[in-house]
């Protein structure tokens, strides 16, 4: 083979262009060159929106997991955020509603106490304010029990009233507390004065619930809705306390006297607090109250053995 013919050019691997130095200062010129042209010509702003177009999605497509990271945990705070701000809500609700049933019942306290109070001037006795304990275990008979006793100088025998009108009586009286016959009861008594007519007349209790005028004639002037008070001619009720109202007459052809049913003005049920007043006897002179205590001290004496200051006014009511 000719010697001519043969290649003498170097491998590839041996091939050198530009040395490492040359060509780092051709890019160094060349990015120097190509930020002066930006700034001032604007020529790569082009190609950098297309390259913003392009890698768009790509960009979007590798923020997914962080947004889904950051996403779920500020869902979890949020849930549990949300969570105790609903555990504070219920905390306070309880509390105002708590409130608002105190101010409830507070508000409702004040109006009777206010009642009371207006209606203490109007009464000629010496009073005493007194707060319902319980109701008597009996059921067969209407009693309470009231806060006040002997010690506290409750008479047995004394009206207990509220701002409705007449409540029942007092017929024991312990030290530190007294048990009330209400009107209701099958053993109270009460003589009363029927506005319209001047009519005087005695109501017995155990009806429903209410009271029922006796011995009333079949021809009496009695109407529906006449209102009854208490007369005063006992001894024991002062004159003018509202005692109920006649809710139903009737009149039988072979009977002698009328059946007169009478709603109380004063109901027992949900009473908080009472007035307990003197006796009318206990306020007269001597030898007035020796006369009256023939009515008045026997139905006291009755109600220190059991067996109910509600005869006095029973026996007095008996006789207007």
């Amino acid at each position: 083979m000719p010697l001519g013919t043969l290649d003498r050019t170097p491998p590839p691997f041996f091939r050198q262009g530009l040395s490492a130095r040359s060509k780092l200062v051709f890019f160094a010129a060349l990015a120097v060159f190509l930020m002066a042209a930006d700034s001032r010509l604007a020529l790569i702003e082009p190609l950098r929106t297309a390259l913003a177009v392009v890698l768009l999605p790509v960009q979007r497509t590798l923020a997914v997991p962080v947004e889904l990271l950051t996403g779920g945990t500020d869902y979890l705070r949020g849930l549990a955020a949300a969570r105790e701000a609903e555990r504070l809500a219920s905390e306070r609700l309880a509390a105002t509603a708590l409130r608002a049933t105190a101010a409830e019942q507070l508000a409702q306290e004040n109006a009777r106490l206010r009642a009371l109070l207006d209606l203490r001037p109007a009464l000629p006795v010496r009073s005493l304010a007194a707060e319902v304990l319980y109701e008597g275990a009996d059921p067969f008979s209407r009693k309470v029990f009231v806060d006040r006793g002997s010690n506290h100088g409750v008479l047995a025998g004394a009206p207990v009233v509220n701002e409705a009108g007449v409540l029942g009586q007092v017929t024991r009286a312990f030290p530190l507390s007294a048990e009330v016959t209400l009107l209701a009861d099958k053993d109270a008594a009460i003589p009363v004065l029927n506005l319209r007519t001047q009519q005087r007349s005695a109501a017995f209790g155990g009806r429903d619930g209410g009271m029922e005028l006796r011995f009333v004639p079949a021809d009496a002037d009695v109407q529906v809705g006449d209102l009854l008070q208490t007369s005063g001619l006992d001894g024991v009720y002062p004159p003018g306390l509202p005692v109920g109202r006649v809710e139903r007459v009737e009149r039988r052809a072979e009977a002698g006297f009328a059946r007169v049913a009478v709603a109380l003005a004063a109901q027992a049920d949900g009473v908080r607090h009472v007035l307990l007043l003197e006796p009318m006897a206990a306020q007269l002179p001597p030898a007035v109250a020796a006369a009256a205590g023939a009515t008045v001290a026997p139905g006291a004496g009755a109600a220190g053995e059991g067996g109910g200051a509600a005869a006095a006014p029973r026996r007095a009511a008996s006789a207007p």
